[in-house]
């Protein structure tokens, strides 16, 4: 089974693509983090989110997406800009006929490093522990969460 993993965001969006085998541990074929940048309208930043969610499902044909549910913090302007994005994730991915898994940043914790109040260097650590990370590649924070997210959708979902 392929999963498209996104810790979502409108600047910068967490991607992975992860496998797991019957019996098998995970295996992360694919981590990224996509940019957009803040000199262009956030409509183009929304089409440019969605050209590049539907590239990499078109590429790696996931059968589901596994995205962290928005947790609304303190600035609503930028949270209001997430999920608009995340609509666009989910829009691209059901589009493509993917499952849609949603997890709050406290699942994501716990399936991860057990732990609901977890720092982001605990969930570093542990999702660096949990899945054989590329040695030759500088990982940054959102593919980590993304991958953290994926784990979270393996660790807790039944798979046929």
């Amino acid at each position: 089974m392929k999963l498209l993993a996104i810790d979502p965001g409108y600047e910068r969006i967490g991607i992975a693509i992860l496998e797991k085998t019957t019996g098998g541990k995970e295996t992360l074929l694919y981590s990224d983090c996509f940019k957009t940048s803040a000199k262009l309208t956030f409509a183009e930043r929304l089409v440019l989110i969605g050209d590049e969610i539907e590239r990499v499902v078109k590429k790696y044909k996931p059968t589901a997406l596994a995205i962290e549910k928005l947790y609304f913090a303190k600035n609503t302007t930028t949270a209001m800009g997430v999920a608009e994005a995340r609509g666009v994730i989910i829009y691209e991915a059901t589009k493509h006929g993917c499952k849609i898994y949603e997890y709050t940043p406290m699942e994501i914790k716990v399936a991860v490093t057990g732990y609901g109040k977890a720092t982001k260097e605990n969930i570093t650590f542990m999702t660096q522990k949990l899945i054989d990370l590329p040695k030759n590649k500088k990982m940054i924070d959102d593919e980590l969460d993304a991958i953290a997210v994926g784990l979270t959708c393996f660790a807790r979902e039944k798979w046929k």
